[in-house]
């Protein structure tokens, strides 16, 4: 009986990591009129969510707040454990964990030490995404948005 148990507990929260990986793939074009940054935070115009076998493969298209646009590429799980990140210069892994299937925590490294933390929530028609950060810039400045985008 507790191994039937044990069981499905297991297969309910393997379900709810499939479905708020589904739920979150695809593109994201960034609202600015609807977001909010404070001064130095970098703004990323265009996300991408895309499955690559059993891992998710993030790609965000950004603009740092002196105006130069970035690319960079995530690729692991949401598992709450850290992945490189390449193509960002200030960080070299992220980590994303799933909260609810409408939830995602993420934390942003640099040389292994969280320099940005944030939730992402997804509405719940799933055309909406609401991302909120605060960290530091690399600068020793503090930094914090809310970001709004659409699903595309």
């Amino acid at each position: 009986m507790k191994a039937r148990i044990i069981w499905l507990a297991l297969c309910l929260v393997a379900a709810s990591v499939c479905l708020a990986q589904d739920a979150f793939m695809g593109t994201w074009k960034l609202t600015e009129a609807k977001s909010e940054f404070s001064s130095g935070a970098p703004k990323n115009t265009r996300v991408v969510y895309e499955t690559v076998g059993d891992k998710v493969k993030v790609t965000v298209d950004s603009v740092t707040s002196n105006g130069k646009a970035t690319h960079y590429v995530w690729t692991g799980k949401l598992d709450g454990k850290d992945y490189p990140v390449t193509g960002d210069p200030t960080s070299d892994a992220r980590s994303y964990e799933v909260i609810s299937d409408h939830i995602l925590g993420f934390n942003i490294s640099k040389g292994g030490k969280i320099v940005t933390s944030g939730r992402i929530v997804l509405s719940a028609d799933g055309k909406t995404r609401t991302v909120t950060m605060s960290g530091g810039d690399g600068k020793g400045h503090t930094v914090s948005s809310t970001e709004v985008y659409e699903k595309q």
